[in-house]
């Protein structure tokens, strides 16, 4: 069950399910605690005691519904660890998670046990990144189905997609379309073409663990490797997968992040 706390003007969704040792997961963009991570909630709380936090933009987080900034985001998502008690805590973050987990690690090194940081990247002031931004918030205002068949298109690798049967396509595209925030998830977008959290990389001390995808066309894989190389005895791995990487692979996905957590 979803619980909440109170943080400056914001009111923050959170849930913690499971016991043993703490395991906070942080969404990508658009996604919230549920959708990004229902499914694999059972792999998960079979070890640890599993906090998600829903930052500004997603579930029934509350907040001001102005400008986004990762530190901001990053502070939510602390109140729901404090919130829920975790002393330290192993901490996965997927896509802009990746980048709020960044942050996380390098001002709060006290907590953070291990980091794994899935298909995620430092900065999106690139060309390529910054024009995806403009599309996907252009389709949003105009069409939000083709949005969702962007993100089917650049999501998931050739060969997953091609495999899905179209009542399973179009059952995805519903899904986009009826369960996100779009006022949440468009000012998540603005924040993915802004965001540099460059500067924090050199600050992690936690190990880390860095999973790039290898047909990943929403954010290729080199941004992974970038990160890779950025963070001090950072371990790659490099997934056979598209950006949506829990959904794709949620098996192999799982036992990467629990091997690696579990040999810290």
């Amino acid at each position: 069950m979803t619980a909440m706390v109170r943080l400056a003007q914001a009111n923050i969704s959170y849930q913690v399910d499971g016991q043993g040792e703490g395991l906070v997961l942080i969404s990508g963009t658009g996604g919230d605690l549920h959708s990004n991570w229902d499914h694999l909630m059972g792999r998960f709380t079979a070890r640890r005691q599993v906090v998600r936090v829903d930052y500004a933009g997603s579930g029934k987080t509350q907040d001001h519904g102005g400008v986004l900034q990762v530190e901001a985001l990053a502070e939510q998502v602390m109140s729901g660890v404090g919130a829920a008690e975790l002393g330290k805590f192993d901490l996965v973050g997927y896509s802009l998670g990746a980048a709020v987990a960044i942050y996380i690690a390098a001002q709060y090194p006290q907590h953070v046990r291990s980091l794994v940081l899935v298909a995620g990247f430092a900065y999106g002031g690139q060309s390529r990144l910054g024009m995806q931004s403009d599309l996907w918030l252009q389709l949003i205002q105009d069409d939000p189905r083709a949005f969702a068949k962007v993100i089917l298109l650049t999501g998931f690798s050739p060969q997953f997609l091609n495999a899905m049967a179209p009542g399973d396509i179009q059952s995805w595209i519903d899904a986009i379309c009826t369960s996100n925030r779009w006022d949440g998830i468009s000012r998540q977008i603005d924040l993915d073409r802004r965001l540099d959290v460059r500067e924090y990389l050199g600050q992690i001390r936690a190990r880390t663990l860095v999973i790039g995808c290898a047909n990943d066309f929403m954010v290729p894989k080199a941004h992974a490797q970038d990160l890779a190389e950025a963070i001090t005895g950072a371990r790659y791995v490099e997934l056979q997968s598209g950006h949506l990487v829990p959904f794709e692979c949620p098996d192999i996905f799982a036992d990467t992040v629990l091997n690696f957590i579990e040999s810290v």
